[in-house]
């Protein structure tokens, strides 16, 4: 499979690893439209690549993700958010599709739809000290990206709500506690395990690995099919409130201050 079309997203192959970095550090990686654009095309692409046994999701930077870019959200047109939103579907239904163990790398930050793409991995390593979280509701959205349906499953129905209601950032040694994520690690330790865990698994027996990821995933994809559309459908009603259009455009300022995106 010939990755060079990707302009957005860094991929780089590494013996049966595909390594997949969000690169735009000035921005701490927030997810524009060429990025999501290629999020919803890569995964896809990556069920079809007979060379990849195994990926590896990261950021470059020191962070992983701060999720959605405010000011390329508060500056949508109707039309955009319509295009937005069939993209949104398409990552997380073909990132269960992908049948190669997906491995993920965090640290910094992991946020908002960074976050969702995180707990759809397979096995996620995090820092300690990183951050995770959902705060659509900061945004005034409703978590609909594809959190409402996999957190209750990793923490169970009443963490998850608290934290998706609330939108609050819990650190990587937390996430780990509550099962949100795999390890928790010092972030010098991330990468280098994550990436000898992807290789452990591109390097062991095919059939079986991906086999037993499709059994496991059945429970998500009911799941999903359950909630995903409802969810889509509530957070898409909201990007027409004032509400959303002032929440987004206090945090694209607050950035551009160079502060906190999350308070």
């Amino acid at each position: 499979m010939d990755y060079s079309s990707y302009r957005a997203l860094d991929i780089e192959r590494k013996g049966k690893v595909l390594v997949i970095s969000f690169n735009r550090a000035g921005k701490a990686n927030a997810i524009d439209g060429p990025i999501h654009l290629e999020l919803a095309r890569v995964f896809s692409d990556i069920a079809m690549d007979r060379e990849t046994e195994a990926v590896l999701l990261t950021g470059k930077g020191g962070t992983f993700s701060v999720g959605g870019d405010a000011e390329w959200l508060s500056a949508m047109t109707s039309e955009q958010v319509d295009v937005l939103f069939v993209e949104a579907r398409k990552i997380v239904m073909d990132m269960l599709e992908v049948p190669q163990p997906i491995v993920a790398a965090v640290q910094g930050m992991a946020t908002g739809l960074a976050a969702t793409l995180v707990v759809f991995c397979d096995v996620v390593f995090i820092a300690e000290d990183a951050q995770i979280g959902d705060p659509h509701v900061a945004y005034a959205l409703v978590a609909g990206d594809g959190g409402a349906a996999v957190w209750p499953l990793l923490i169970g129905l009443s963490r998850a709500k608290e934290l998706l209601m609330t939108g609050d950032i819990i650190s990587g040694k937390e996430a780990a506690r509550i099962g949100l994520v795999n390890h928790a690690l010092p972030d010098d330790q991330v990468q280098a395990r994550a990436l000898e865990f992807a290789n452990r698994l591109a390097n062991g027996h095919s059939a079986a690995i991906r086999g037993t990821k499709t059994a496991i995933n059945k429970i998500l994809r009911f799941t999903t099919n359950l909630v995903f559309d409802t969810a889509l459908a509530l957070e898409r009603t909201c990007f027409q409130s004032k509400e959303f259009e002032e929440a987004a455009r206090a945090i694209a300022a607050r950035r551009a201050a160079g502060g906190k995106q999350w308070e």
